[in-house]
């Protein structure tokens, strides 16, 4: 048996990393930058507890997958070590591409290129360096592997990446009425014709799962405060943007002022992109943010400050879209106070539409078997949940501004 590491975790306790290519990956400073990104981005201003990392989400992904594993095997389903090292390692660096405030600002400082592809750049760069030992990771990854299952045990609408991060945001926000129980819906998976399916004494667990997501995602992961914030962050970045590409010298760090100099597109995105965007962390946006509040520029200033000592912008949400009228008011009411033109009130206010449906039976689904070994998809499983409106996309419209 090999040596093992144990990492302490608050949510699932001793979390073993076996010795070898797992532990390497763990110890890789791409891995390590995850350390200094939250995973909850701008939550923090509402549940001041959720301080916690990319990094342990990862760590405790990888251990709900190792659970995943040995209970697929105890059921029978044959699965190589090498296929089980390979998703485990996959598990690990499925979110090593997330960048400062993780998807805050995922198409503010990058345009056109997600998570999951930096995330498959940096794979990659870690496998050159490792000799090719992780081809069978990123190939599960990509889903290039003939056993589709590994794949969604990383990606679907159960994977090991949705079930930790609702447990662990759970914990860390305190919204216990958000929790699942991960333990007992991965005692109830199995594989079925090469799909990921859950034994129907999983099925109260699953609704529960399904409930808890769409609680978690309106009252954290969406909620007014927290966008209001993320939008404030966002009109920071681009009116940094602007100035700099203006001509005007501001303080950022090397990596950050790569690209707040630069337009950056999957079209330009090269290796020298990517080295700088590996430096790129959420420390580098707080520095400059503090430094920032003394600028000159009165706009800059204002909306640095904001987020520094938390002065939130004010939030109308509005289940339509909001009205050019309303829109057009506060643009003026702006104007007027801040004695600014149109272009500059722009940065201090902010449209937006999110959306969320919990569940997209379209996208592989969660399926149900029973003990006939008949199957079938949740949505015709459930008789407690209303399947229809749990994968109706919701939308909520805000308009949020500086407040005066």
């Amino acid at each position: 048996m090999k040596e093992s590491k144990i990492i302490s975790d608050p949510v699932f306790g001793f979390i073993q990393v076996p010795k070898g290519p797992l532990y390497d990956i763990v110890k890789h400073p791409l891995m390590q930058r995850l350390t200094r990104i939250k995973q909850l981005g701008m939550a923090s201003v509402v549940y001041p507890g959720a301080q916690h990392t990319r990094f342990q989400h990862s760590l405790g992904a990888f251990q709900l997958m190792n659970e995943a594993i040995l209970s697929l095997q105890q059921k029978g389903i044959f699965i190589f070590d090498s296929e089980s090292e390979a998703v485990k390692a996959a598990i690990l660096m499925h979110d090593i591409g997330h960048g400062p405030f993780s998807h805050v600002l995922e198409n503010t400082i990058v345009k056109g290129v997600t998570h999951e592809q930096l995330s498959l750049m940096m794979m990659e760069k870690i496998n050159d360096e490792m000799g090719g030992i992780l081809n069978l990771a990123i190939n599960i990854f990509r889903d290039k592997y003939p056993k589709k299952f590994l794949h969604q045990l990383i990606s679907s609408q159960l994977d090991m990446d949705r079930l930790d991060y609702l447990r662990r945001d759970c914990f860390f926000t305190g919204v216990t009425e958000g929790n699942i129980g991960s333990s007992r819906i991965i005692k109830m998976l199995n594989v079925v014709d090469d799909e990921l399916v859950v034994d129907y004494k999983g099925i109260y667990s699953i609704e529960n799962y399904l409930t808890s997501r769409r609680l978690m995602y309106w009252s954290v992961y969406l909620h007014k405060t927290t966008v209001a914030c993320e939008k404030n962050l966002v009109r920071t970045l681009q009116r940094a943007k602007f100035l700099v590409q203006s001509g005007e010298q501001l303080f950022a760090s090397p990596a950050l002022k790569y690209f707040l100099k630069n337009d950056i597109s999957e079209k330009s995105f090269n290796d020298e992109t990517l080295s700088y965007y590996e430096e790129l962390d959420d420390n580098d946006i707080w520095s400059a943010l503090k430094v920032w509040r003394h600028s000159n520029d009165r706009i800059l200033s204002l909306l640095s400050n904001n987020i520094v000592n938390r002065n939130i912008f004010k939030v109308e949400v509005s289940n339509e879209p909001i009205s050019q009228e309303r829109i057009a008011e506060v643009e003026q009411l702006i104007m007027k106070h801040y004695g600014i033109n149109k272009d500059d009130a722009q940065y201090l206010m902010f449209v937006a539409d999110v959306s969320n449906n919990i569940y997209n039976y379209e996208d592989s689904g969660i399926k149900i078997l029973y003990k006939n070994n008949e199957i079938k998809d949740i949505t015709e499983a459930s008789e407690l949940l209303n399947m229809n409106l749990l994968s109706k996309k919701n939308y909520k419209y805000f308009l949020c501004f500086q407040r005066i």
